[in-house]
């Protein structure tokens, strides 16, 4: 698709409709038809004529009657495709439904009524359709309190509210907003994943609210225990990204324990139950720090300001090994289990290392012993 093409994107200002934009601009698209519900009826029927590619994400979830459901979601497709018609455009239409639309309720039924314009307009045109049935979507920007469970707990979590949960035990469905947005990306260039006649965004994510709401009132506490949700857990992932970004505009820094001497400061930052501990050191000049090996406990240094010497001796010899490091040469350096060592800051400043052990430090198992270089 060349990025100077027509895309028109109805529904441009919703939750999907606002990362939709966000990623087509970012990727060099310049050319994006917006309409959404504040926008002159009338630039539809210009958007028909001049587009090449349609996103009809528009549609109606929370009216204040039932008969908003068929026309905002039914009899709004239809007109949208008859604008087609009547330009004779047949460029590529995607739609997103929603997995209601095989429940007898108002909701799904318009959608359902949406989906058959949509295929009937197919079979008698000849564009080419592209139909995602959706379970619940959640990611950045998604309206909390309205008919998203995963928004509504980010929010109020975030924010210090109470969430409720009726039934912890109950099941839901979700994908995740990026995945629905590089879904839609493949559909741009013509090469969707589907099943049978709908389009599919994967991976799909099966969970319970009891889940959600233990998952998400954890993360909080990440900042006090200076840990991480367990990153290897996609949806755990996808929804501490979520979480971060209904943060308060106040609260997204805070601060860190620090443990001062006369020597300068060590600071832990990130603890891990798999993946070890990340940690700040800072050493006044002149400053030797360490004098100690580990069994089993290793670590990488980095220092990215001053400069300074580490000094490494097998504990069972005598000869020393020296690595000379500065901030303007970024060196990471092993440190080996087995080898006492030290490090000193040989400048006129401070010197900042950036420090990674393969294990947190647990105070009943510290797995270290005094030993000078």
């Amino acid at each position: 698709m060349d990025k100077n093409s027509y895309i028109l994107i109805t529904g441009a200002n919703g939750f999907i409709g606002k990362n939709l934009t966000a990623n087509l601009t970012a990727v060099g698209y310049t050319n994006l038809l917006l309409f959404d519900k504040d926008t002159a009826k009338e630039s539809l029927a210009e958007f028909a004529q001049k587009c090449v590619f349609v996103f009809h994400l528009a549609g109606i979830n929370r009216p204040q009657n039932t008969a908003e459901f068929y026309e905002g979601n039914a009899s709004f497709t239809e007109h949208l495709l008859a604008l087609l018609k009547d330009a004779n455009n047949t460029c590529p239409v995607l739609v997103t439904s929603s997995t209601q639309a095989t429940l007898d309720n108002d909701y799904g039924k318009s959608k359902l009524q949406a989906e058959e314009a949509l295929f009937a307009y197919e079979k008698e045109t000849g564009a080419t359709v592209y139909c995602y049935r959706l379970p619940g979507v959640f990611g950045k920007w998604c309206r909390p309190n309205y008919n998203s469970v995963v928004a509504t707990f980010c929010h109020n979590i975030a924010n210090g509210e109470e969430i409720f949960v009726r039934d912890p035990s109950a099941e839901i469905t979700l994908v995740y907003i990026d995945d629905v947005i590089n879904a839609f990306m493949q559909a741009l260039q013509g090469a969707p994943e589907k099943d049978g006649d709908y389009c599919t965004v994967l991976p799909v994510h099966s969970t319970t609210l009891g889940f959600l709401a233990s998952a998400i009132q954890s993360f909080p506490q990440t900042r006090q225990l200076r840990t991480v949700p367990k990153m290897e857990d996609s949806l755990t992932r996808k929804l501490y990204s979520t979480y971060l970004s209904y943060l308060p505009t106040n609260a997204f820094a805070y601060e860190l324990p620090m443990n001062i001497d006369e020597r300068g400061s060590f600071t832990e930052f990130v603890r891990t139950d798999t993946y070890g501990q990340f940690s700040v050191n800072i050493s006044k000049p002149g400053i030797v720090k360490g004098n100690h090996w580990h069994n089993t406990k290793n670590e990488k240094f980095l220092v990215v300001k001053g400069t300074g010497v580490i000094r490494f001796r097998n504990i069972n010899e005598t000869e020393v090994i020296t690595y000379n490091v500065s901030g303007d040469t970024l060196t990471v350096v092993d440190i080996p289990t087995g080898y006492t060592h030290n490090i000193e800051n040989t400048g006129d400043e401070d010197m900042v290392t950036l420090m990674w052990a393969n294990e947190a430090f647990d105070p009943e198992n510290p797995d270290t012993y005094f030993m000078l270089v």
